[in-house]
């Protein structure tokens, strides 16, 4: 069995909380220079425009790769607890009497 290096949820998630925020911030920038006239400010919308598709398919990318991920992740966590059923076990109660220490001192 090869090894499996989880994914990084957090740093996904965070790469795409910040980009979605970077895409509404601009759509709303989008919105104000609609207002405005002139050539210059349609070139800046367009601009805007061009950038906020980029961010969408970045954005369906970053989704696309945590879903590989989780789901290869899933696999191979699958695949070990058939393989190994009592390191499996094991383990699980392992970090049950953790947890249940750690509770029972609160």
């Amino acid at each position: 069995m090869s090894e499996f290096t989880p994914p990084s949820p957090s740093s996904a998630e965070k790469l795409s909380a910040d980009l979605k925020a970077v895409r509404a911030d601009l759509e709303d920038i989008a919105k104000n220079i609609a207002d405005t006239a002139g050539e210059k400010a349609a070139g800046v919308r367009a601009r805007i425009e061009a950038r906020l598709k980029d961010i969408k398919v970045r954005l369906e990318d970053i989704e696309a790769v945590v879903v590989d991920k989780t789901k290869a992740c899933a696999r191979a966590t699958d695949d070990f607890v058939h393989d190994h059923p009592w390191k499996a076990v094991g383990v699980a109660s392992l970090v049950g009497l953790v947890l249940g220490v750690l509770i029972s001192r609160r």
